[in-house]
């Protein structure tokens, strides 16, 4: 959420942001609606100092000046509930106006309409040149006996599946070798719920939003995560942090659960876009400041990069476009890897600065030890490995001749030291 003063002071920096995130906000209906809730707010002040101000002279009143004085206190109440009325018919629209607000980009994110003008900034790696007619996951999967497509749909319906045997050896794998390199920096693993309240959602800037996109409880009133940066961001939620815990950094690996609304016939083949997967996310909470916030958004890139680096996975950075930037983040890097039965290189990681936009909405603040005054955090996130998609590049481009697939050297000590996937008979 933005700071309304912000709002107020500059409302064209903010017509041009929601244009150029393509988010549809009545920037003018939302000036109009704060003035308006300024005027009532302030009348309300002016009866209360004036009931205030008759009640403390009542007992000095004669008779007849307190029948007088007790007339006004019955008028001044009547104002009171006419304009208390008017503001619970206003202020839910001044909520929801605000909470569709979308944070501007920073001043180095390019101008896009969508995704297919994100910007390369550089690649790593080498792409394998194969010298056989190499196959794609599903098929080296399904020959392999490690992934079963067809049960998985069987039971569950569309873009649903079974790891078996190393398939699923080798999706832990990765998952504990990404949780294992998070630890090591320093990053405090967490073990979170899956079941969000909307408060939650609303907080991290997932609602409103992203219902089409999430498996809801209704029942319950409960949410089906999407990812694992909703409980570690909403985690001190409604806090007051001392500036010496800070910077926050968690690491949590979570189920996560996406509907795939509106992606009827697109990416159906394989393990790319599912409804269920497994993902380590890494979060920072920071003080506020550009700064540092610059700087932490290029640590959980590197992060990032480095597990890659160590799968010897080639991949390319981009920068993403306004409009295929979120409505709370500021700035955001895709990591697309390599992955050969597309090809091309497709997204696996995406980096995101939010600056205070999310903690405003979730009222998380630190005491700042020189000004002493309560600010709004910072937080940034970033996917650390998301399986089975990564999976896709590790098998196709690790895979022989000879229909195998070799595992990944920083792989192997989490799967008893094999150093091959042959064909699994389960």
């Amino acid at each position: 959420m933005i700071d309304i003063k912000e709002i107020r002071e500059n409302s064209e920096k903010f017509k041009a942001a929601s244009a150029a995130k393509n988010f549809n906000v009545d920037i003018d209906k939302l000036i109009k609606v704060d003035a308006d809730l300024k005027i009532i707010k302030q009348k309300l002040q002016d009866i209360s100092t004036e009931k205030n101000r008759i009640g403390k002279s009542i007992p000095k009143l004669s008779p007849d000046e307190k029948t007088s004085a007790m007339s006004q206190l019955a008028e001044l109440k009547e104002q009171e509930l006419k304009y208390n009325d008017e503001i619970k018919e206003l202020q839910p629209q001044f909520d929801e106006l605000m909470q569709q607000v979308p944070q501007p980009a920073d001043d180095d994110v390019p101008i896009g309409k969508d995704d297919t003008e994100n910007i390369e900034i550089r690649r790593e790696g080498n792409v394998r040149q194969f010298d056989f007619e190499p196959k794609d996951h599903v098929q080296l999967g399904l020959d392999l006996g490690i992934i079963d497509i067809e049960r998985g749909v069987r039971l569950a319906g569309s873009r649903n599946y079974f790891l078996k045997g190393d398939g699923a050896l080798l999706h832990w794998a990765v998952l504990r070798f990404a949780i294992d390199t998070m630890v090591a920096k320093g990053y405090v693993p967490m073990s979170v719920p899956l079941l969000m309240k909307d408060e939650a959602m609303r907080g991290t800037g997932y609602y409103p939003g992203s219902e089409e996109q999430t498996y809801r409880m209704e029942k319950d009133q409960l949410n089906l995560v999407g990812t694992a940066e909703v409980p570690l961001t909403a985690y001190r939620m409604g806090e007051i942090l001392d500036n010496s815990e800070l910077p926050l950094k968690f690491v949590g690996l979570s189920s996560c659960f996406r509907r795939e609304a509106g992606a009827a016939g697109k990416d159906t083949y394989g393990l790319y876009r599912i409804h269920q997967f497994d993902k380590v996310e890494q979060v920072i909470i920071c003080e506020n400041s550009a700064e540092e916030s610059y700087k932490y958004h290029n640590e959980i890139l590197t992060n990032s990069e480095s597990i890659l680096k160590s799968l010897e996975l080639p991949y390319r950075i981009v920068i993403v476009c306004t409009g295929d930037l979120g409505r709370g983040q500021a700035k955001k890097f895709d990591i697309e890897t390599w992955m050969p039965s597309r090809g091309n290189y497709c997204e696996t990681h995406s980096a995101s600065k939010f600056y205070e936009f999310q903690a405003r909405r979730m009222n998380l603040r630190y005491k700042d030890s020189m000004s002493k005054k309560n600010l709004f955090c910072h937080t940034l996130n970033n996917t650390v490995i998301a399986s089975p998609r990564v999976l896709i590049p590790i098998m196709e481009l690790y895979q022989n001749a000879d229909g195998s697939i070799t595992i990944p050297k920083v792989l192997r000590p989490y799967m008893n030291g094999k150093e091959a996937i042959t064909r699994n008979t389960v």
